[in-house]
């Protein structure tokens, strides 16, 4: 199957929905109830499948996209602090981009089980989908980037990396740069942007041509431009990704494309870049 069809699959349910979201935290609440439900024995073992119920895969397509709303209001936070704290529009830039990774990883069927330490993927079968439960503690800040690169349709696409912790050239490398180290000592005058600054930031943003994604190098903090216009660019391809796959078809996707409390502010264009070489 391919990851389009894939997403249509994970949407067929939502076609005629208003877009009223689920409850919040139903769905570790649901995954969780499906190992209470089965014997010791099988919950025991280092990976199990269980047959689900269509409610479950259409969580997964909610999910995602509100993860993808989180990187849009993460963006605007970041933006919005640029002349107030290197440290926040690092960080927040940083969980926009984490989000859409996460938004897209939903996509692809995976999520982490917390409360019992399960990496659950979500698979499809003849007899509809079955979600996959593996045992083992996993980072979730790199579980979510390592499952998206490692899949075949995105393994090649610069815009989203593997994310090392450990590396000078990384979103996470970065970000814990900005949150772990001692004496950063950037702390300028607390002056927010207005309504037209933060609306002309997010344009420049966007119209900002580039021959590759800039990556945030933590030798180069603040890297402000780098942490914003991949976060920028990852929230788009998520919205692309979804138009492509759905169209305007899917009434629940149709509602959320564009959220009200940011129509104003952000029209979701970029400049495709000119990509000269790989990451």
């Amino acid at each position: 199957m391919t990851f389009e069809a894939q997403i249509q699959k994970l949407f067929e349910t939502l076609r005629t929905q208003e877009g009223t979201f689920p409850p919040h935290g139903i769905m570790s609440q649901k995954l969780d109830k499906i190992t209470d439900g089965l014997s010791k024995n099988i919950v025991k073992q280092d990976s199990f499948d269980v047959q689900v119920h269509p409610e479950i895969v259409k969580l997964f397509a909610t999910a995602s996209i509100e993860m993808w709303l989180r990187a849009i209001h993460s963006f605007l936070v970041s933006t919005a602090l640029i002349n107030v704290s290197p440290l926040w529009v690092s960080i927040s830039g940083y969980y926009s981009s984490h989000y859409s990774v996460r938004a897209i990883a939903h996509l692809l069927g995976f999520y982490q089980l917390r409360s019992k330490s399960f990496a659950v993927s979500l698979q499809s079968s003849r007899a509809g989908f079955i979600c996959n439960y593996k045992k083992g503690k996993n980072r979730e800040h790199s579980f979510y980037w390592n499952k998206i690169k490692e899949h075949p349709f995105l393994s090649n696409e610069q815009l989203f990396t593997i994310n090392p912790e450990d590396s000078d050239i990384s979103d996470a490398g970065h970000r814990n740069f900005a949150t772990y180290v001692d004496h950063l000592n950037k702390f300028p005058n607390f002056s927010p942007l207005a309504y037209i600054e933060l609306k002309k930031r997010i344009e420049y943003i966007s119209k900002i041509e580039i021959k590759s994604y800039p990556i945030p190098m933590r030798t180069k903090y603040p890297d402000i431009d780098s942490v914003q216009i991949v976060a920028y660019h990852r929230l788009v391809y998520f919205r692309e990704l979804l138009d492509n796959a759905l169209g305007g078809s899917n009434r629940f996707w149709s509602v959320h494309r564009n959220p009200s409390w940011c129509r104003d502010i952000i029209d979701f264009q970029r400049i495709k870049p000119q990509l000269i070489h790989s990451i």
